[in-house]
């Protein structure tokens, strides 16, 4: 049986609620509120059950959908960033990181691929300061921290995975706090570059297109590790499947009998659809990973934001209720 591919714990909750009477699951909390166009869900996954329920790690994770954030507006990708850096800021307290301790922040994906270079731009916008600290400490303004930031690359280019780079580079600069941070994938297509992943249970790189990769995770680092991720691509044949299911809700609204235009499809499980949709397209070599045609704007964009955030939440000196100075 195929399964809907994603990285963001927010839609893994959806998928695992569809069809129960209430979309409560034991073991899960989440809450979320929405604000100046931007939908803030914070989720806890507290033991096992939920986590093998859903298919994710035990821990917190923060969501923010934003679905002006393709207008390009400067003005909400402001409160956007903004938003995110009091959210991240929640997740150094609950983990114990204070502002004496240091942070590196990594940018995994790779640089040549538009859709995956979400990593890298972010670090080339970080304030990048463990330099200082070593060189000249006694010169370093009050409000700042020590953060370095390096961009891995990927296996196909280095040919070592990304999570050896890392833990060799932890083991000789010795940071206190990991930040990962990776382009995802989504079942939804509204979600696409529209959408911020927080989680403190670190990140697994290329999880949602069916890659199985070392994972960036206390366990492997040795230091908490908090992800942070971007939804950039989504599957040609989830697209398929949500458009069918669209077809057939605007159907609905017309009609009580779907049976003589849609037959044995306006029956079938969204999983099983799915799975038709999926052995259709495999031997033609057309269930691709799709991205808006736009993505090269969409990168920057979030990239600034979330690069601003980190910057906010990290440093101090930074003022979090107005980052807008370092977002462009």
């Amino acid at each position: 049986m195929y399964s809907i591919r994603t990285d963001l714990a927010l839609e893994a909750k959806e998928i695992a609620a569809q069809g129960q009477e209430t979309p409560d699951i034991p073991g899960l909390w989440s809450e979320a509120e929405s604000k100046d166009g931007i939908t803030v869900t914070r989720m806890e996954i507290k033991d096992n059950q939920a986590a093998q329920r859903i298919g994710k790690m035990v821990g917190h994770y923060v969501t923010l959908e934003v679905p002006g954030m393709r207008q390009g507006d400067t003005e909400l990708q402001d409160k956007v960033a903004t938003s995110m850096a009091k959210e991240f800021e929640a997740f150094l307290q609950r983990i114990g990181v204070t502002p004496k301790h240091s942070v590196l922040v990594v940018g995994l994906g790779n640089w040549n691929v538009t859709p995956d270079a979400l990593g890298p731009i972010v670090v080339e916008n970080m304030m990048v300061t463990r330099h200082f600290f070593e060189l000249m400490p006694d010169q370093v303004s009050p409000g700042y921290r020590a953060v370095s930031a390096v961009a891995p690359g990927v296996l196909g280019t280095t040919g070592i995975e990304s999570s050896d780079i890392v833990l060799g580079i932890v083991e000789k600069a010795k940071p206190d706090l990991v930040i990962a941070i990776d382009a995802l994938a989504s079942k939804s297509l509204e979600r696409v570059n529209t959408t911020i992943q927080i989680a403190d249970t670190g990140i697994h790189p290329g999880s949602g297109i069916g890659n199985k990769r070392k994972g960036l995770t206390k366990d492997i680092l040795g230091v908490p590790c908090i992800g942070i991720g971007v939804p950039t691509v989504v599957y040609a044949s989830t697209i398929v499947n949500n458009t069918m299911d669209m077809v057939l809700e605007h159907m609905k609204q017309h009609t009580d009998n779907t049976d003589p235009m849609f037959g044995i499809f306006g029956k079938m499980a969204d999983n099983e659809r799915l799975q038709l949709v999926r052995e259709v397209l495999h031997p033609l070599g057309h269930d691709l990973l799709v991205t808006p045609k736009e993505i090269d704007k969409f990168i920057e964009d979030i990239a600034n934001v979330i690069a601003s955030g980190l910057n906010a939440a990290l440093h101090e000196a930074v003022d979090t209720d107005n980052v807008a100075a370092y977002t462009h």
